[in-house]
């Protein structure tokens, strides 16, 4: 049952009929591809302004999350940004004439607990203790963490290159950690606080394709983005950081800070995102999955002066390199037939807006 279910998913991907967004089913047109307006130059630069915004906004969100809870405590920020974010998304498709059932809001409250309470409230939190450089490189484990819960729930099979990918990427985050451990006494936490969140997510990304989510992008992303904003302004209220919050305080840098996550990190570079996926094939946009980690450390070092050693250097290398691997492998095991699940590859297994 659940293999013709998955084969049923596969089919429909290839097809151009379903795309993932931020790891979860969408149904989309086709991709235009108009024959006048192909080598249209308009076209060609509204393309490349688009591709800068999955790139450089998405992978500098990381250093945007770090100006923001230095006075403006973790959970506040991320309920806030979330809260204005899913706000502006469900009311462009209430607009548009799109009215979420009850079964949808049950997926979205599943949903909103794995991607933002916990992936991004973890994420939010580390970035007191842990460089944005550092904390992008880390959450690039997704497509690790999917591969192993994709096989331990009988999704997929892992290959040799794919076995080969998780191997380098323990490697790498090995590098990340090993040393980071002994610069800092409250790191620690602050990496599994990372890895936990990308645990989550991907999480998240396995199961969303039992879930009844509406088909509409906006509605899609909207109501998980509304349901997580809420758990964390919850949690935000019982772990106190509301009394904690010196709100006259706050400096302008946080607000710019958190005003960027906002209008950039989640409007501008989802929409720019979701134009993408209507144009061009799906596995060119999920190439920014490899560069939102680079664009991120490059960031941090400098602009936040964090430390771009050979290690950091190294560690991206291998990480990066089992990104890479991973969907290799996964592309040549559903190559195989299609009784196989949907490959990693096929998945957008990045933080849709970090």
């Amino acid at each position: 049952m659940f293999h013709t279910q998955s084969a049923q998913i596969m089919a429909m991907i290839r097809s151009g009929k379903m795309i993932n967004i931020g790891g979860r089913p969408v149904i989309v047109p086709k991709p235009r591809q108009p024959a006048t307006a192909a080598h249209d130059r308009g076209l060609a630069i509204q393309l490349a302004l688009a591709f800068v915004a999955i790139y450089v906004i998405w992978g500098s969100t990381y250093l945007a999350i770090r100006y923001a809870v230095e006075t403006i405590p973790p959970l506040v920020a991320a309920g806030i940004r979330h809260s204005i974010a899913g706000g502006i998304m469900l009311t462009w498709a209430w607009l548009r004439g799109f009215r979420p059932t009850r079964q949808q809001w049950a997926a979205g409250f599943v949903l909103g607990s794995l991607f933002f309470l916990v992936g991004h409230g973890t994420l939010h939190w580390a970035e007191q203790y842990v460089g944005s450089g550092l904390a992008a490189l880390l959450i690039a484990t997704e497509p690790m963490f999917i591969l192993v819960l994709g096989w331990m729930m009988g999704q997929q099979r892992i290959s040799r290159l794919s076995a080969l990918g998780l191997g380098l990427g323990v490697a790498g985050v090995a590098m990340l950690t090993g040393v980071e451990l002994t610069v800092k006494g409250s790191s620690l936490l602050g990496l599994l606080a990372v890895l936990l969140g990308s645990l989550s997510w991907s999480l998240g990304v396995v199961v969303s394709p039992r879930l009844k989510l509406p088909s509409d992008a906006l509605g899609r992303t909207a109501l998980p983005t509304l349901c997580g904003a809420a758990m964390l302004l919850i949690a935000a209220g019982i772990a106190g950081e509301f009394q904690q919050t010196h709100w006259a305080s706050i400096s302008l840098r946080s607000i710019f800070g958190l005003g960027y996550l906002i209008t950039f990190g989640s409007v501008v570079a989802f929409t720019a995102y979701t134009w993408l996926l209507q144009r061009v094939p799906p596995a060119l946009v999920a190439t920014h999955t490899y560069a939102n980690p680079v664009v991120a450390v490059l960031l941090g070092w400098f602009l936040a002066h964090e430390p771009l050693t050979m290690r950091v250097v190294l560690a991206s290398v291998a990480i990066l390199g089992a990104i890479v691997l991973i969907r290799r492998g996964e592309q040549r095991t559903a190559a195989k037939g299609p009784e196989a699940a949907p490959p990693a590859a096929e998945i957008e297994t990045s933080q849709e807006y970090a």
